[in-house]
């Protein structure tokens, strides 16, 4: 059986109407859930199928993120992820959102390498990404990426940007820690974060940044909606490996990740609770945050 010929059960339990379909979520629709404060969730994608599966479970955003290297590939890190995988992975998403008529927006991440040499490398790298299905791309780091931003996105190329913790530069960071947490790391992720915005980011996604830090950061921004993962609840959004998210991590999970596939019957349940809970404000908890 076929991803188009499945796609009425993601989107309803069996022997149940069928929902009107979304419209599609578009950059400008990103900008005005942004401005209108309605929280964006994101999930990591590798694959056709549980593409399917989240697009019809509200997810707004799809991201192939580097982090198959470790999911799918069993790396120690993304470090070693290559612009083949990504670009392949990134094929698969699309295809399965196009199969199943998807709307989610779909972001694939340019890999260690790909990007660092030179900002027409980066171009290049984003064309790649672009012509597998993607409809923008996200970088990391701040400082010297500005300038890669302002040149990629003045050529038509959307970016999602990252600050805090930048897995591809983990060995530089001393392992995976908490970022911002003193007053001069603290106005350099708030200072790289407009100026990134003034390059042209359209997201900034926050990773294991202080809760108080990243909703200050967040308030900052108007034109460039904030991402969180271990970054507390007032970011614009939030997104989660779907593997942490289901349970099935292979490592031990960190502890701002919950499992919402405890109490739901299924993945298509799970992934609609996710959804839901980051819309209503419950997911993440900042109590469990150690910062």
């Amino acid at each position: 059986m076929s991803i188009s010929e499945t796609t009425a059960p993601y989107g309803a339990a069996r022997g149940a109407a069928v929902a009107a379909p979304r419209k599609a979520v578009t950059l400008s629709r990103l900008a005005d859930m942004h401005a209108s404060g309605e929280k964006i969730a994101m999930l990591t994608a590798y694959d056709a199928t549980f593409a399917a599966v989240a697009d019809a479970a509200g997810v707004d955003c799809l991201l192939v993120g580097d982090s198959l290297g470790m999911v799918c590939q069993g790396l120690d890190s993304t470090v070693a992820v290559s612009m083949e995988a990504m670009r392949h992975h990134t094929e698969s998403v699309a295809r399965g959102l196009r199969r199943a008529q998807g709307t989610a927006w779909l972001i694939a991440d340019l890999p260690f390498g790909s990007y660092q040499e030179s900002r027409e490398q980066a171009l290049r790298s984003a064309i790649t990404l672009m012509q597998a299905g993607a409809q923008m791309v996200k970088l990391e780091g701040g400082g010297w990426t500005i300038d890669t931003v302002r040149f990629i996105v003045e050529r038509g190329v959307p970016v999602c940007a990252h600050l805090g913790l930048t897995p591809q530069t983990v060995h530089a960071l001393g392992g995976y820690k908490v970022q911002g947490r003193d007053d001069s790391s603290a106005a350099r992720l708030q200072g790289d974060a407009r100026a990134l915005q003034d390059a042209g980011a359209a997201m900034l996604v926050l990773e294991m940044v202080p809760a108080a830090l990243s909703a200050r950061i967040t308030d900052e921004l108007a034109r460039c909606a904030t991402i969180g993962i271990g970054a507390g609840r007032g970011t614009a959004g939030q997104v989660l490996v779907m593997h942490d998210m289901l349970g099935i991590n292979l490592g031990k999970p960190a502890k701002f990740v919950r499992n919402f596939m405890a109490g739901s019957d299924g993945i298509e349940q799970a992934l609609r609770a996710y959804v839901q809970s980051v819309k209503d404000g419950t997911f993440p908890d900042d109590n469990l945050h150690a910062w």
